[in-house]
């Protein structure tokens, strides 16, 4: 891309917060740097929120959320649909600008832009089925009603790594529901999202119904938010640890909350695996996102009998990728979100080969302009390796080896974290037995990806609660009501 491509794309973004449907300045003129990735420059100043600037974003989404509850659920639904519309129509400068916010490839950028735009597509579908029942009482004296009403304001705080797909997770099934909402993107990625708000405008969405509030104070400007009794739903997406701390200030308000939190997922390949549809789905299971991504394969745990060809062929695979800049033709790894994500890679990589671990490929950060750390591949991995239970979130894949099916279960589970997990396995007696004894929310049984808008998608344990996508996620945004109708 050209450096007047570049320039262009950036020059669409409304740099400000978009409070009750108009773009404003934050509060004494404040702003944020927003940094590419792949070179360390800044891109653009966004507007940076203060308190006062969320307590009127959540002002503006109480305002409209009466009226906004009572519009037909297929005008709601319209909204979602032409805004996928429109999303698809503009694919190739959306995922321009997400590739300059976030280092991901083009290629990556274009695949996000299509997932996100099908979360719209699906629940402008899903509006229209919101549905209750009716029925007669087991002893014939009354009827029973019960009804799906929107659970009212929400806050959304979402994630760098995904930076367009986790808000239309989230905001799709609230504006399908008829819920209002405040959204809080990543401060070193919250372009996407501001576009995102821009296209909902077009598509009609009235104002007030989404405010989006970039800050780098997200707790200051966002617990007041959390606290205030207006507020009836908190989603979050991003990690336990932070999660934590948000379930606990929700508890005040006792609001609706749903979490998708770490992960930490295992990659199991057994003796019988078919060893090139394994070696497919570990780049894909690994190198989705630049293995930025809480889904990614944390750890891969091998039959000793192929551990050697898969993790050769694995290595292989990884050390003939390209590296550079996410907008240059042909490249397929691009830099790491921020110095800090990448040096956190190399420090878990680094203590792992300090306690015995070697690396068939990568294991060293490249030098230069911008945040790279090359693919890696590490066999031999001591258990008391710091990888083996903290997340990764880059593209680092270690290796370790079981001997039979329970000791592959046992080492898949023993781990605080229970989101998603792949198997390779050409026994499908077997693929049964792995994925009901595996503790998380998704399983993966011979495919590197699970996500699928029309799917539920969330985890057990610190992984988190609730579900977005599929039929399932809209009912995070919906009380269920009872009538007793006597007559």
């Amino acid at each position: 891309m050209s450096a007047s491509e570049e320039n262009k794309v950036l020059g669409t973004v409304h740099p400000q917060l978009f409070i009750a449907g108009e773009w404003r300045d934050a509060e004494g003129g404040r702003t944020l740097g927003v940094e590419d990735p792949s070179t360390g420059a800044n891109l653009i100043d966004v507007a940076d929120a203060s308190v006062a600037d969320g307590k009127a974003a959540l002002d503006a989404a109480v305002a409209a959320q009466d009226e906004w509850a009572a519009t037909p659920p297929r005008d709601r639904g319209e909204i979602l649909r032409r805004a996928y519309e429109i999303i698809t129509e503009r694919t190739d400068d959306l995922a321009l600008l997400m590739t300059l916010e976030m280092g991901k490839p083009i290629k990556e950028s274009k695949s996000e832009i299509a997932y996100a735009s099908e979360f719209f597509r699906w629940f402008a579908e899903e509006a229209v089925r919101i549905a209750g029942r009716y029925s007669t009482a087991p002893n014939g004296a009354t009827r029973l009603l019960t009804l799906k009403q929107p659970v009212g304001p929400c806050l959304m705080i979402t994630p760098w790594n995904f930076p367009m797909a986790m808000g239309t997770r989230k905001i799709g099934p609230a504006i399908a529901a008829g819920c209002t909402m405040v959204v809080k993107p990543a401060s070193l990625t919250p372009l996407s999202m501001l576009a995102l708000a821009d296209i909902l405008a077009e598509a009609g969405l009235p104002k007030g119904v989404l405010n989006v509030v970039t800050t780098t104070s997200t707790g200051e400007v966002m617990e007041p938010l959390i606290r205030d009794p207006r507020l009836r739903k908190l989603t979050f997406t991003g990690s336990t640890e932070v999660g934590r701390s948000l379930i606990e200030q929700s508890a005040e308000g006792i609001l609706r909350v749903s979490m998708e939190l770490g992960g930490n997922a295992p990659f199991l390949v057994f003796d019988d695996a078919d060893i090139d549809k394994a070696v497919e789905g570990a780049m894909l299971a690994k190198m989705r996102n630049i293995g930025e991504a809480c889904t990614a394969a944390n750890r891969f745990i091998v039959h000793e009998s192929v551990a050697e060809e898969f993790g050769t062929r694995f290595a292989d695979k990884m050390a003939a990728l390209s590296i550079g800049r996410g907008t240059e033709d042909g490249v397929e790894v691009g830099p790491l979100v921020e110095a800090k994500q990448r040096d956190k890679v190399a420090e878990l990589v680094d203590d792992a080969v300090a306690k015995g671990a070697r690396a068939l490929t990568g294991g060293e950060a490249l030098a230069g302009d911008g945040y790279f750390y090359p693919p890696t591949v590490l066999t031999q991995v001591p258990d008391t390796a710091r990888l083996r239970t903290e997340e990764i979130f880059g593209p680092v894949a270690p290796i370790f080896t079981f001997t039979d099916e329970d000791e592959a279960l046992r080492m898949a589970n023993d781990t605080e974290y229970g989101l998603v997990a792949y198997a390779f396995t050409q026994d499908y007696a077997r693929a049964i037995r792995v994925y009901e004894a595996l503790d998380t929310g998704m399983v993966g049984i011979n495919q590197g990806i699970v996500s699928n808008p029309a799917a539920p998608f969330g985890g057990m344990k610190s992984s988190g609660f609730g579900r977005e996508g599929g039929t399932e996620g809209i009912e995070e945004y919906l009380e269920t009501k009872y009538v007793g109708l006597a007559f």
